[in-house]
């Protein structure tokens, strides 16, 4: 399994980003897709969850009702919608892909990630 990130960059706060991950070299609907990001000299942190259905999914607190993630089981992408970002939103995101049940929060719970996507909010 490959993961391939892309969408982050710069913007200013209050502002939106797309962040899109491209699954590849397995069956996309077998697996729980999360985002994780880590900021400079902090430990990689749980973002979102989403179950292979797409119905099940959950967030970081910081993040609920700004972040929305989704998935297209056709084209084989998981996708973070990040609305009104927050300076403290700056970090490198990481698409992880879990093919045990259940929801994943722990850097752990993923067997596979990608390479990641930098993200940087300024006031």
């Amino acid at each position: 399994v490959q993961l391939v990130e892309s969408g982050g960059g710069l913007v200013q706060a209050g502002e939106s980003l797309r962040l899109s991950c491209a699954f590849s070299g397995g069956l996309f609907s077998n697996y729980n897709m999360g985002w994780f990001r880590q900021a400079p000299g902090q430990e990689r942190e749980f973002v979102a969850v989403d179950t292979w259905s797409g119905v099940t999914t959950d967030y970081l607190d910081s993040v609920k009702g700004r972040f929305t993630i989704s998935r297209d089981n056709a084209k084989n992408t998981v996708n973070l919608q990040m609305n009104s970002l927050k300076p403290e939103d700056t970090a490198v995101y990481y698409c992880a892909a879990r093919s045990r049940p259940g929801l994943g929060y722990a850097v752990e719970d993923y067997n596979t990630w990608g390479q990641g996507t930098r993200v940087t909010v300024s006031p």
